[in-house]
């Protein structure tokens, strides 16, 4: 693990510098079939929370992603409180080349690969066992439109929209398997990552989950959806 922490160390500075040149020339897998992503949900370990938070100290999770996975930046994302297939499936996305976005992604792709399976359901538990944090990205309420609203409860058949929450929960508090929460997600993440379903540079979704959805959204909807995920309380929260 001494190894496995001094090469974390010494890639994070190599790569904050080599990231804005890295990512046009990585490969890009093939998006995951959906056998072969059942495949891989099937055989994913029974993760160990104790091991896990060792990993992700020893890893230094904690200098991008903040202490036990809660991020009070928007620079990368929380990971306190989502369900633990989620975690697993975006960590063996960066680790198989399926989630290359950008350059911020670099980081990633590059350091997970020291990992097995078994080390990343551990720390997909870990994470898993936290609190969701709630409204830490919001200094005051956001009014947000009627339509927006209606699009997270009813969804848009005339575009063939569904729900958002019928996958993510009334709450955003996430759904089964690899559904993530989008309560307290930070707006500039929210935004970022719709908007590369929108555009097809995210493809990671396993048969264009999201991309079908998010194609025909506008800009202004997405940044209407970043706010009210951002401020919406999760279930259980007066």
């Amino acid at each position: 693990m001494k190894i496995k922490a001094l090469l974390i160390a010494t890639g994070l500075s190599v790569l904050g510098m080599s990231s804005a040149m890295a990512s046009p020339n990585m490969p890009h897998s093939e998006p995951w079939t959906m056998s072969e992503w059942l495949e891989a949900k099937n055989n994913m370990p029974e993760g160990d929370i104790i091991r896990g938070e060792k990993l992700a100290n020893d890893g230094y999770c904690y200098s991008c992603h903040g202490v036990g996975g809660n991020n009070p930046t928007q620079a990368t994302p929380s990971l306190a409180g989502q369900n633990a297939t989620y975690t697993y499936k975006m960590l063996k996305d960066y680790q198989s080349g399926r989630f290359i976005v950008d350059h911020k992604s670099d980081v990633m792709v590059n350091l997970v690969k020291i990992y097995n399976d078994q080390d990343l359901a551990d720390m997909a538990a870990y994470f898993a066992a936290q609190e969701l944090p709630y409204a830490q990205y919001i200094e005051k309420e956001v009014d947000v439109a009627p339509e927006i609203v209606r699009l997270v409860a009813k969804g848009d058949p005339s575009r063939m929209i569904v729900p958002c929450a019928s996958c993510h929960g009334a709450h955003g508090e996430g759904g089964m398997n690899e559904t993530p929460a989008l309560t307290n997600l930070s707006p500039r993440m929210f935004i970022r990552h719709m908007e590369a379903y929108r555009d097809g540079t995210r493809h990671n979704d396993v048969m264009s989950g999201m991309a079908q959805f998010a194609k025909d959204l506008t800009d202004e909807e997405i940044q209407q959806l970043a706010d009210y995920y951002a401020q919406l309380k999760p279930r259980g929260v007066e």
